[in-house]
């Protein structure tokens, strides 16, 4: 009976961990869709209403930093 419950065990850890690793999955895409928003907003800023070149830089720099610490995650179309 201690094998049934072991392996039972072993197998709610498993759905849990792969639980918890998609919603990281997906928080990480999240962010990386609002950092490629503002992005966008700021490039869109800078080229039509006036906005700062240094708002376009600061976001570039915000989507290296998410990438240097999760990849492309979230960034492929």
């Amino acid at each position: 009976m201690s094998g049934f419950l072991d392996k039972a065990k072993k197998m709610a850890e498993d759905t849990v961990n792969t639980g918890k690793h998609k919603v990281e999955e997906v928080q990480v895409t999240r962010e990386a869709g609002t950092l490629l928003k503002q992005l966008g907003t700021a490039y869109w800023r800078e080229q039509r209403s006036g906005g700062s070149h240094e708002e376009v830089t600061r976001a570039l720099a915000a989507l290296d930093e998410h990438v240097a610490k999760h990849g492309d995650t979230g960034l492929r179309g």
